[in-house]
């Protein structure tokens, strides 16, 4: 991960503090889900201009609400990036409510755009939505938070998530224009459209992770 931009003691401190939390977490969204938003918010950080430490301290924390219930981890999210007293030795009080809104914005399922640029770039770099990467964790997600169903039940719920928030009628948004996700959920949306396709994509994921 190209970090060479962030300051040393911000990333000591997110690295032994911050990060290590994402281990309670499932596959979808363990430490190496976090490491690569981060990665994802840099990049973009340094094409469009904005603080590389804002930007990598939102990536971290983003995920934090996943200690609570999971439709406001968003929410629960901003809170505790906000109410962490450690972070005033970096960043002002403006600073710190610009990334408790990014933080509140990163969801895809969001109906507002976010309120700022720091919002967009983790709304952005969270949507790791390669393919392969979408298929597999939500087929993870699926056996993690319901071990109890069968093939057949998985596979349905699957094909609703599809249809829900990735296909043409879905509502993940992209917020920075020409994304690499672009081309990524253009891919997605053609194998949605061939209902063999996305059964053959499911049946793959679904044997891997159940070995």
């Amino acid at each position: 991960m190209n970090t060479r931009n962030v300051s040393l003691d911000i990333m000591e401190f997110v690295e032994q503090n911050i990060l290590p939390r994402y281990a309670m977490f499932d596959k979808a969204h363990n430490l190496s889900h976090v490491n690569s938003v981060i990665k994802r918010s840099l990049t973009l950080a340094l094409t469009i201009g904005a603080d590389i430490d804002m930007a990598y301290v939102i990536a971290a924390y983003h995920d934090l609400g996943l200690d609570g219930p999971r439709a406001i981890h968003h929410i629960t999210g901003g809170k505790i990036l906000a109410s962490d007293a450690r972070l005033r030795r970096w960043f002002s009080p403006e600073q710190i409510k610009i990334m408790r809104e990014a933080v509140e914005d990163h969801r895809a399922s969001a109906s507002h755009a976010p309120r700022s640029i720091y919002g967009k770039i983790v709304a952005e770099a969270d949507r790791d939505i390669s393919p392969e990467t979408v298929f597999r964790r939500t087929v993870q997600y699926g056996l993690a938070h319901y071990p109890e169903m069968s093939e057949e039940e998985h596979w349905a719920r699957f094909a609703e998530h599809m249809d829900n928030k990735y296909s043409s009628h879905g509502y993940i948004k992209l917020w920075i224009q020409n994304s690499p996700n672009q081309k990524s959920l253009n891919d997605i949306r053609n194998i949605i459209n061939d209902p063999e396709a996305l059964r053959r994509e499911f049946d793959k994921y679904f044997h891997e992770e159940r070995q």
